[in-house]
């Protein structure tokens, strides 16, 4: 469960770091069909969504709303929700996972010895 959370936190920062790509070049509508049957989205959202009727506006309210979600795997479905229509932008996201790990790891590092001196005894 910790696993599937740190994937889905470090694809929440690739998601936004891609907004302005995704936004671009992403009709939402296939992707909201997935993530309602996947119950990341509710029936509510689905329907207020297919309201906007520019692509963009709705791939924006979209993204949105899945930042605020608590779903602890919403990202995760997002990024296999694009991978059939658009396994470019899927590839793009996976480019930016392994630095985004590292900072990750780097950050982490660097809290665990926050505060600790190191003694030379």
């Amino acid at each position: 469960m910790q696993a599937a959370k740190s994937a889905n936190e470090i694809l929440k920062q690739v998601f936004q770091d891609m907004q302005p790509q995704i936004v671009a070049s992403v009709n939402p509508d296939s992707v909201m069909d997935v993530l309602l049957s996947q119950k990341v989205i509710g029936e509510d959202h689905h329907f207020k969504l297919r309201q906007f009727p520019d692509s963009r506006d709705r791939c924006r309210e979209l993204l949105s709303l899945l930042h605020r979600s608590s779903h602890p795997q919403t990202f995760i479905h997002l990024r296999l929700a694009l991978l059939d229509e658009y396994s470019w932008i899927v590839d793009e996201i996976d480019k930016h996972l392994p630095s985004l790990t590292s900072q990750l790891q780097q950050l982490r590092l660097g809290h665990c010895t926050e505060g600790k001196l190191l003694s030379p005894d």
